[in-house]
């Protein structure tokens, strides 16, 4: 998965920092390269997936809280999805130092 389309899908479909966006695509890119949700539910991970499944959250969440949320679930549902997740402080940051953080 290229970053650059979803965190341009991303960007038109939620609020958030750009290190958010930035750090969200690489655990979703990190995602698709393990190849866990072909495995677990024969799909692959797209843009338009990803959107998809992040805007069921609730509304008020925040983007990585959405990510975290649609994790959460991927792993009671099979397991092995919790190394995936986001820290939460990463939006308390902002656009501030290296994105490099997950």
């Amino acid at each position: 998965m290229d970053k650059a389309p979803l965190e341009a899908a991303l960007e038109s479909s939620f609020d958030g920092s750009d290190r958010a966006r930035s750090v969200v695509a690489r655990q979703a890119r990190d995602l698709a390269d393990a190849g866990l949700l072909t495995e677990d539910l024969g799909v692959e991970l797209t843009p338009e997936f990803v959107v998809s499944n992040l805007a069921d959250a609730p509304d008020d969440y925040s983007l990585v809280e959405r990510w975290n949320w649609w994790l959460g679930s991927l792993d009671l549902s099979h397991g092995g999805y919790n190394r995936f997740r986001v820290r939460p402080d990463i939006e308390d940051a902002g656009d501030a130092g290296d994105a490099g953080d997950a």
